[in-house]
């Protein structure tokens, strides 16, 4: 398996520069086409107005914006991308970025989006990454709004609870794991069950791992008051790794967006970037 398709979220913020460096080194790395996505978003008049309002001057705006906003996201892609010897293409899309970006994805074996913030105005949802993880089947790379200070990859850490979700994750992250120099599977409280952990939580997966030639480590530890999500960011800063590969929790946004709590810390407060999957 490796990442043959790998698809990227644009639009006019400045954090996409970050995200769009991460996904053109990934696909110089694994000899990837790259796919741009720009979503459209659809006019929306305003919900209460008077009978014979004037819309002309409001579409209008609405045209300038959006043709601002196709211009800067071009622009930060032009200059990812020059100088490179990739494949790549470029596409503008009609509709909201969350089921753009989702519909796309299905069709690449990688999505990379920003990690959304609800404190700064953007043309994208905060809610993109986790929206895009449970509607589209494919694992997502969420890069952080604040920027990456090094290339990701060579140090890992594989959140591991022997869940449906953490399998998932952990063969979608499989072409990145194998080229990692480090990969540490962390285990927080586990519980030995049947259907879960085995008598040496985190063993099996790691024999998994070393047999694709995985250079894989296991650590097991303990969430003080139960907060997982910053057990998880304490642990990968310890360890200064430079990816976080987890699975996620919840369902699709027509059943209200429901997350385990540790997908939330991490999506809130991410520090490095995070591989998820559904």
């Amino acid at each position: 398996m490796s990442f043959k398709t790998i698809l990227v979220h644009c639009d006019s913020g400045k954090p996409a520069a970050s995200r769009l460096g991460v996904a053109t080194a990934l696909a110089s790395r694994f000899g990837s086409a790259l796919v741009a996505v720009h979503a459209k978003p659809p006019f929306e008049s305003p919900a209460f107005m008077e009978a014979g309002y004037d819309m002309a001057p409001l579409f209008d705006a609405y045209e300038e914006r959006a043709e601002a906003d196709k211009a800067a996201s071009r622009a930060s892609y032009d200059r990812a991308i020059k100088g490179k010897t990739l494949s790549t293409e470029w596409r503008q899309l009609a509709g909201h970025a969350d089921d753009v970006v989702a519909v796309c994805a299905r069709y690449a074996d990688l999505v990379v989006v920003g990690q959304g913030d609800a404190d700064t105005e953007s043309p994208t949802p905060s809610d993109l990454p986790e929206t895009v993880a449970l509607a589209s089947g494919r694992p997502v790379l969420v890069v952080p709004h604040i920027g990456v200070e090094k290339s990701i990859g060579d140090v890992v850490m594989l959140c591991w609870n022997a869940s449906r979700e953490s399998a998932r994750a952990a063969a979608d992250a499989l072409p990145i794991l194998k080229a990692a120099k480090k990969v540490i599977v962390l285990v927080v409280e586990p519980k030995i069950t049947a259907g879960g952990h085995g008598a040496e939580p985190g063993a099996d997966v790691a024999t998994w791992l070393a047999r694709h030639g995985v250079n894989v480590t296991v650590q097991r530890d303990i969430a003080p008051d139960g907060d997982v999500g910053n057990t998880i960011l304490s642990r990968a800063s310890d360890h200064d790794a430079d990816l976080i590969v987890m699975g996620i929790y919840g369902h699709s946004r027509l059943r209200e967006m429901m997350l385990g709590g540790a997908s939330r810390t991490l999506l809130a407060t991410m520090t490095v970037p995070v591989l998820m999957s559904h």
